[in-house]
């Protein structure tokens, strides 16, 4: 980015300076997680979600950030400079509006409901050997992600592209003031975040605002909505207008779309003249978002049919970054899919906040620049020296001839065949490692030497998904409430370290184990935060002490035994421990009848201290329970309020789970325990549903294909029986992996296509049948077990069951693969 000095951007932000205004910036962090080497780096303290950037200040500093901008300065950083404002994030975007207006080449605008990282991306493979592109890092297109896009726009650019995304009204105006565009590109306009407005027109009013001083647009004409709207719009209805679509009057109009089972080809009129081309994607999105881009091509006068091969080469956009489980205890962060120097600054910020002492890189020659190739691989290096890796991989013939740039032990290959001829597994050992690297290296090949399971058969955990829903019920608490994430059971199936690293990042104040093994495992891989142990052994009491987990307390017996320890094991200071309890479960707790003794036993006892107090609600998912729920929260008060008057204490009051936070939001005392929900399945579906999303997903692939005629059987036992000619896919998941037998028989479901085909006969060991007739499908194809479609809910009503148990019930040599997008 272009650099600035303190006394400049407190000029731009109107801002309160205190310190050394001479001070040069040319980093920006908001999140004191990614501070690295920030020799020239300023902290925004922005508000989040149940987050105050400010008490992440002494993290910063401790991390070498001496610049801030803040609300109010702190007194105890020695030689830090501030710069106070009344909001840090509109700040944040003041100084991108003013860092905008220095620049007059075109800027792309991109909004709508889908596409638009696609679109932004597909624009920049077709168009990165004409200009010099600056576009929004993977989909930053927040109120503040698009402030820091723009940001990044340097004198050597000529050509920006920029996305923007809303969720709420009177969003877009701001957003516009930061990007400016010239060229507005509206994608397709769904049902995505419509639960805020009123309706689609209103959404469709929202997303044009972006567009309000474009001097050309380019949208779809066959969606007359916003066809019409833009007609009543007095400034769209003046400018030039670039469509595509079917009808006489688009600038680009559909003749002809042919698509096989690897490719389209589309067939256009533009200008009177014919012209085809082909794209390596066969679906419906994929070919309306390369029209997207063909027209936004023409409006911006470049020959599209010069870019005929590009369009040919176009390459999938995948918008997320996979964590997997690696040989010898080792984590595998896999990257694959872009290759520039932004995606690698990401990819190294992901690394960088995984908990393994020793980390690696592997490094493909970058491919979409128009840098120097000199320029390119130094900017490269200065981005990952500052990491301090064990070891660093260059495969590339082009990024071999820079590695004396790279300050860590280096190893340099032109091919990764070449690398793979003298890889040895014994070498890698408890290490988080980075592939990041273009397509055509196909990096893929290291990654399957490097995973612990290599199948088709994946349980996919989206791990943006899982914070997004946690911050869905946050935004339900009031802003004091603590936040317990449950995470027992190898976090419900999906993964103990993965899931409780992400929650620790994004600021839980506890997490919550079964066993003391749990938590053990946990604080082994690097966990710190506190974690509850909600059903202690006697056997565990060792573990943990020595690994720092604090039991759930239920009766005298248990106390006591665990103050014995905590003296054999001469603990000095008191220990902390959390009170269950019963209220009307009837499962642990303590009684009424218990307290005289409970209170005596902890009355002046210095070997432990009462973290919190808690109880556990029966049937908060039952709305017709109401009243029994009612009865345990008044019985709680009482018990609450019996032993913290006697022990004259406050500690921390919870009873809520999951549903609990929907239906008893009066009763969040201190702390809420999220379980559930966070995997987006909630028991009020009517009032949660439209804001969660799904993060687990268990998907396979279709193994084989046969064709049976009227009057054969299938699978073990004959059960089924074709009454016509039927073909039958064959999945290579059984009841082995936690597919329950009993969705045999034509009771369960699986998706194909973004349809239901029915599991058919005998589920076996390490197989299952589904009927697939009158389904478009092939060999090789994807099956979702659940996921978006089949739902975890579908799957646990066909089994007359809960999804807790489903969810639980996936076998562990079924790989996991963790993502953000």
């Amino acid at each position: 980015m272009k650099t600035y000095n303190l006394n400049q951007i407190s000029s731009i932000i109107n801002g309160t300076l205190i310190g050394n205004g001479d001070e040069v910036i040319d980093q920006i962090f908001f999140d004191s997680r990614m501070i690295v080497n920030p020799v020239h780096g300023i902290f925004f303290a922005l508000h989040g979600n149940q987050k105050d950037g400010h008490l992440y200040l002494q993290d910063a500093y401790q991390k070498g950030i001496r610049n801030f901008v803040v609300e109010k300065a702190l007194n105890n950083l020695p030689n830090a400079n501030f710069i106070e404002v009344k909001n840090p994030l509109m700040a944040l975007q003041n100084w991108a509006k003013n860092h905008r207006k220095q620049f007059h080449f075109p800027v792309i605008g991109i909004t709508g409901s889908n596409g638009k990282t696609i679109v932004k991306e597909w624009l920049n493979q077709l168009l990165w050997k004409k200009y010099s592109i600056v576009r929004s890092p993977k989909s930053y297109n927040s109120q503040f992600g698009t402030a820091l896009s723009v940001l990044q726009m340097e004198e050597k650019n000529d050509l920006g592209i920029f996305e923007a995304g809303i969720s709420m009204p009177n969003e877009m105006q701001n957003l516009e003031e930061i990007i400016q565009p010239t060229i507005g590109v509206l994608t397709k306009i769904g049902e995505a975040h419509l639960e805020n407005f009123k309706n689609q027109d209103e959404l469709i009013q929202e997303k044009l605002k972006l567009f309000s001083n474009v001097e050309k647009l380019v949208f779809n004409i066959e969606n007359e909505k916003v066809h019409q709207a833009i007609l009543e719009n007095d400034h769209l209805r003046k400018i030039d207008k670039y469509t595509y679509g079917y009808s006489d009057s688009a600038t680009v109009q559909i003749k002809q779309i042919l698509s096989n089972q690897t490719n389209t080809q589309i067939s256009i009129l533009h200008n009177q003249e014919t012209f085809s081309y082909l794209i390596p994607f066969t679906d419906d999105a994929s070919i309306k978002n390369s029209l997207i881009c063909l027209t936004t091509l023409i409006s911006l006068n470049i020959d599209y049919k010069q870019l005929k091969n590009e369009f040919n080469q176009l390459l999938p956009i995948e918008m997320r970054l996979e964590v997997k489980e690696a040989i010898n205890h080792s984590i595998l962060i896999n990257d694959t899919f872009n290759s520039d120097l932004n995606s690698l600054k990401i990819g190294l910020n992901v690394l960088n906040q995984q908990p393994r002492d020793k980390k690696s890189l592997v490094l493909t020659d970058i491919l979409q620049s128009n840098l120097s190739d000199e320029d390119l691989y130094q900017q490269a290096a200065d981005l990952v020296n500052p990491y301090h890796f064990d070891e660093i991989v260059l495969i590339g013939e082009k990024i071999s001839q820079f590695k004396t740039l790279f300050q860590s032990y280096v190893r340099s290959f032109n091919s990764t065949e070449e690398f793979l001829e003298q890889f040895k597994h014994q070498h890698v050992d408890n290490e988080a490692i980075l592939l990041k690297g273009a397509r055509p290296f196909k990096l893929e090949k290291i990654s399957n030497e490097l995973e612990t399971r290599s199948n088709d058969s994946v349980l996919e955990i989206n791990l943006q998904h899982l914070i997004e829903n946690i911050n869905v019920y946050r935004s339900l608490l009031k802003p004091t409430i603590k936040l317990m994430c449950m995470v027992k059971a190898n976090s419900y199936g999906a993964g103990s370290f993965e899931v409780a690293n992400t929650l620790q990042n994004n600021g839980v104040d506890f997490l919550g184990v079964a066993i003391a093994d749990e938590g053990k495992e946990l604080r082994e891989a690097g966990i710190t935060i506190p974690i509850i142990v909600m059903n202690p052994e006697q056997s565990s009491y060792s573990t943990l002490i020595d690994y720092q987990l604090e039991p759930e307390i239920y009766s005298l017996r248990v106390l006591k035994l665990f103050i014995q320890k905590l003296q054999e094991k001469q603990i000095s200071s008191p220990y902390p421990i959390h009170l269950k309890m019963e209220t009307g479960m009837n499962r642990l707790g303590f009684h009424e009848d218990d307290f005289e003794e409970l209170i005596a036993v902890l009355k002046n006892n210095s070997h432990v201290y009462i973290r919190s107090i808690f109880t556990h609600l029966a049937t908060a998912d039952m709305p017709e329970e109401q009243e029994y729920a009612t009865y345990q929260l008044n019985r709680f008060d009482n018990s609450y309020e019996a032993i913290t008057t006697a022990l004259n204490i406050q500690p921390i009051k919870h009873a809520l789970n999951s549903p609990g936070i929907v239906a008893y939001g009066a009763h969040q005392y201190d702390m809420v325990r999220l379980g559930i929900g966070m995997y987006g399945y909630s028991e009020y579906t009517d009032f949660m549903e439209k804001y969660l999303k799904p993060v687990v997903r268990f998907k396979t692939v279709i193994s084989q294909i046969s064709e049976i005629e009227k009057g054969e059987t299938v699978s073990y036992g004959r059960r089924f029986t074709a009454e016509r000619h039927t073909k039958i896919a064959t999945l290579p998941v059984g009841y082995a992996d936690g597919i329950r037998r009993s969705l045999g028989y034509g009771k369960g479901k699986v998706g194909i296509h973004g349809q239901l085909a029915t599991i058919t006969g005998t589920i076996c060991m390490d197989m299952m049948m589904v009927d697939v007739t009158d389904l478009p499908c092939k060999e090789g194809d994807e099956v979702t077990i659940f996921g978006d479609f089949p739902t975890l809910a579908d799957v646990a009503e066909w089994l007359e069951t809960i999804p807790y148990e489903v969810l639980t019930s996936v076998s562990q040599r079924i790989k996991r693969v963790y993502y953000k997008e």
